[in-house]
């Protein structure tokens, strides 16, 4: 029953990096986006996922770790991008 409710969680929050990115990558601008905040919430599945290896506890939660993860990472990339885009257009 825990896996249920840490999968709905998982759910509730990795619905809402999908719109993010979309938003992100539409804005062409670093300047809405928080690396740090990123990498904080990154690191904080990296800790979810080594709990649930090191517990032995592998299941479909864990994929939905991953899945999260990887989302967060793309939002991550397209930081750098938009980056980008504001160093040529003169924004920093």
């Amino acid at each position: 029953m825990s896996d249920i409710f840490e999968t709905a969680m998982l759910v509730c929050f990795g619905l809402s990096w999908p719109i993010n990115l979309v938003k992100n990558y539409k804005a062409k601008t670093a300047k809405t986006i928080s690396l740090k905040f990123l990498l904080l919430i990154a690191f904080g599945y990296v800790c979810g996922i080594a709990a649930k290896l090191i517990s032995g506890n592998i299941n479909y939660v864990l994929a939905v770790y991953f899945l999260n993860l990887a989302v967060v990472c793309a939002n991550i990339v397209v930081y750098f991008i938009n980056r980008n885009h504001d160093k040529r257009n003169g924004v920093c």
